[in-house]
């Protein structure tokens, strides 16, 4: 049986195969998600996606399932045995900045009417983008949408928060389909973003 016709960046390894086939592009509205993926981004920037992916359930049991509660009370401790783990990427800044995210995010949750999913999800009108790009070259690495995100979000205090790492955020969590169009996953993706929880 032949493989179906993918986004080119997939192909290479089975993790991002799979990755790209069942994550990648699907709308997530679940705000501890969107904290862990933000997170994940974070610790992307100046790195590739692979490398956190394949170290991603390494960061998982670090960071007690990235629950912003837990991580939001780390302390000295926490950091340094972070920082001892050589399975997640050991840095200072980016730890740092996971643990004032969560902060960060408890406060939103708490004050705001939608919480942290409508902070998100307001920059695209709270429903997916759906583009019609036919070839990789296409696809922005940023866009006003991006920069406009990454603009309120270090106005709150969050950190490794640039447009272009929104941007792949967003990309990752269905803000915008960003499959090519003759992609097997861009139609079934398109579907979804006609579905919002409540």
């Amino acid at each position: 049986m032949s493989e179906p016709e993918r986004c080119g960046w997939s192909v290479k390894e089975q993790i991002y195969r799979d990755y790209h086939d069942f994550e990648w592009g699907v709308p997530e509205f679940d705000p501890r998600a969107l904290y862990e993926k933000l997170v994940l981004d974070g610790f992307q920037a100046g790195l590739s996606w692979i490398t956190i992916l394949k170290k991603r359930e390494n960061f998982r049991a670090a960071f007690h399932g990235f629950d912003p509660e837990k991580i939001a009370r780390y302390g000295k401790r926490d950091v340094e045995r972070l920082l001892k783990n050589e399975g997640i990427i050991r840095s200072k800044s980016k730890i740092d900045a996971a643990i004032r995210g969560a902060q960060l995010f408890l406060d939103i949750e708490e004050k705001e009417p939608g919480g942290f999913r409508e902070l998100i999800w307001k920059h695209v009108g709270g429903k997916p983008v759906q583009n019609g790009f036919k070839t990789l070259k296409q696809v922005p690495a940023e866009t006003p949408m991006s920069q406009g995100l990454s603009k309120e979000l270090k106005s709150r205090g969050f950190n490794f928060v640039g447009p272009v790492i929104v941007y792949a955020f967003a990309q990752a969590v269905g803000m915008v389909n960003d499959h090519i169009v003759t992609c097997h996953r861009h139609k079934p993706v398109a579907k979804l973003a006609k579905v919002r929880p409540a």
